[in-house]
């Protein structure tokens, strides 16, 4: 009962979002029957439909190639509608200000012309038309049959301010979205950019001083990015030559049969000590344990609640805790409950919510993904309610904690205040 009152609330909150912005920048726009009212009743009515079908069709089942159709216009609309509605709130602020500026600008204009220089009717003139006289049209035309008002009336000029404000506002508003989705899409697409953090280990060995591990994190191959996608990422982690490439959960967004070419450039990555792979939420709503045995295929190394001796440190990996609901969630005792705590440790753990489990099995570093940053702002402020640390990195007790951007997006291909990143992240020995 909770989860159809959820639904209901939801579907409403949805019509009511556009309900608004088809008032806003259809309604109050347009000519009522004209084209552009058509054109935007329209579009009001379909974008939506289309968005429902980008979130539904994968879980639905639906074949990947309407998934692909559906998902580009769909979520594309979901981040245009989100920063369309911010627009217009700032809009009916500035709305009754821009108003009032025209009529100050309007009384002003009025004012400034001489009373002697304004034209008065005569008395003749005036007895001989004490009103104006409807100008009579051909039969069949259509123009006008009467003037109703004199030219510069208020009953005339008003209902024009409304519509010249109305233009004004939601073209700006419109703009705005436009621009903030196009430039947040074309940085998704341009793919992630390095970024290099420096993180001392009290108890890393001084041999293992500079040692450099590419962090790349929700990834999200599915029915926008693909192959293409996957080179990208591919090319960047390898012109950084790193010592190891940790891989920290969602890799994809759909099954191995739809996605598995997409993934076979990861096959690609080099590194001296290898690829290591956890799994993230996202890879239980694609079917784990068959991602989990193609990323072998790839050569990658999965660390299913195991770890790893490395030259200097331990090396550990978790499974996501959404793996608990299929008996494979994360198991700290298996992974780190026997090891030698003089070594140092790092923990690749997809969500940064374990941080406290890190903590308790006495983990010096935790790499993690799985918020995006926050991928369209204000999304950061949303994930900061969720997640100890959204981006970067930070320190709880003796553990330190460093959560990546990610290297692509979900949903919507889109981000904003939140770029793309695949992470070097430089152990540093005090030791050295």
């Amino acid at each position: 009962m909770v989860t159809v009152l959820m639904m209901i609330a939801v579907v409403a909150l949805v019509v009511a979002a556009h309900w608004y912005v088809w008032g806003r920048l259809v309604r109050d726009t347009t000519e009522p029957g004209g084209p552009g009212r058509r054109l935007g009743t329209v579009a009001a009515v379909v974008m939506p439909l289309l968005a429902v079908g980008a979130v539904s069709s994968g879980r639905a089942g639906a074949p990947f190639g309407l998934q692909q159709v559906l998902a580009w216009p769909g979520y594309l609309w979901l981040a245009m509608l989100m920063y369309l509605l911010l627009a217009l709130a700032v809009g009916e602020v500035v709305r009754p200000l821009l108003r009032r500026q025209l009529e100050r600008r309007e009384a002003s204009a009025g004012a400034a012309i001489p009373a002697d220089e304004r034209e008065e009717p005569t008395p003749a003139a005036s007895a001989a038309a004490p009103a104006a006289a409807p100008t009579l049209a051909p039969a069949g035309s259509t123009a006008p049959t009467a003037t109703t008002a004199p030219a510069g009336s208020t009953a005339a000029a008003a209902p024009s301010r409304r519509l010249f404000v109305s233009r004004v506002v939601g073209g700006a508003a419109a703009t705005a979205a436009l621009a903030t989705v196009g430039y947040g899409t074309y940085g998704v697409l341009r793919g992630p950019r390095i970024k290099r953090v420096t993180v001392p280990l009290a108890k890393l060995a001084r041999g293992a001083h500079g040692f450099r591990i590419a962090v790349v994190s929700d990834i999200h191959l599915g029915p926008i990015l693909g192959r293409a996608h996957s080179q990208r990422i591919v090319d960047t982690i390898n012109s950084t030559q790193p010592d190891l490439i940790a891989v920290v959960g969602d890799m994809v967004d759909g099954s191995v049969e739809n996605l598995g070419p997409a993934a076979e450039p990861l096959a690609g990555l080099e590194a001296r000590h290898g690829t290591f792979f956890v799994t993230g939420n996202h890879e239980y709503f694609s079917g784990a344990d068959a991602w989990v045995d193609h990323v072998r295929e790839l050569g990658m190394r999965p660390l299913e609640n195991e770890r790893v001796e490395i030259s200097g440190f331990d090396l550990a990996g978790v499974n996501d805790i959404a793996g608990e609901s299929e008996g494979e969630g994360p198991d700290f005792a298996k992974a780190l409950g026997d090891r030698d705590r003089a070594r140092a440790s790092v923990l690749l753990a997809h969500q940064p919510i374990v941080i406290d489990d890190a903590v308790h099995h006495g983990v010096d570093l935790q790499l993690s993904g799985h918020t995006h940053g926050g991928q369209l702002w204000p999304g950061n402020f949303v994930a900061g309610l969720a997640n100890p640390t959204v981006a970067g990195l930070e320190r709880y007790g003796d553990t330190q904690l460093y959560v990546s951007r990610g290297a692509g997006a979900w949903g919507p291909p889109v981000r904003v205040g939140a770029p793309s990143d695949i992470t070097i992240v430089e152990l540093a020995s005090r030791q050295a």
